[in-house]
């Protein structure tokens, strides 16, 4: 009997560690308001215009229309090939995606959060080069997605932290 009430009694001690839910209070929680008051700046290349995209998903639209933080992202997209054959050609490519990330306060100008994120995946070299570019290109989308859910994921314990007390 007494086996069966310890994960009851577990569960109810939970509230009392002191974790909250990030997003606690949905849309018009606090978090995600502030996450919809950033504003992606331009990020270069395809592997940028891939990731400003997929961040301004995430994000989400500014209900207000107002903007308190800008977010600046500078990429580096890296593919290295290894994996040598007999003759010297590569059998492999390690495709390599990482972000250096910062939040500016717009009223102040100041940089509030200076993060990194980043993620690498591998890429089978075969014979039709077409298909090689198009597992690349896969990749490349794949890591967007991680690095730019890393990157949200940072700003709302970012946001969490700095909410005003209840």
């Amino acid at each position: 009997m007494m086996r069966n009430c310890a994960p009851f009694a577990a569960f109810l001690l939970l509230p009392a560690c002191g974790l909250q839910p990030l997003y606690g209070g949905g849309s018009g929680s606090s978090v995600a308001t502030t996450l919809r008051s950033v504003q992606v700046s331009p990020i270069s290349g395809q592997a940028g215009w891939l990731m400003r995209n997929k961040l301004v998903d995430r994000l989400g639209p500014s209900s207000s229309g107002s903007t308190d933080y800008r977010l600046d992202v500078t990429l580096d997209d890296n593919i290295t090939a290894f994996g040598l054959r007999g003759d010297q050609a590569a059998t492999q490519e390690r495709r390599t995606l990482r972000a250096r990330f910062q939040l500016v306060s717009l009223p102040t100008g100041t940089v509030v959060l200076d993060a990194t994120a980043g993620s690498d995946a591998g890429v089978d070299i075969v014979s039709s080069e077409y298909a090689t570019v198009a597992a690349e290109q896969t990749a490349l989308e794949n890591l967007s997605d991680i690095v730019a859910d890393q990157i949200v994921k940072r700003l709302a314990i970012y946001a969490r932290r700095t909410a005003p007390a209840k």
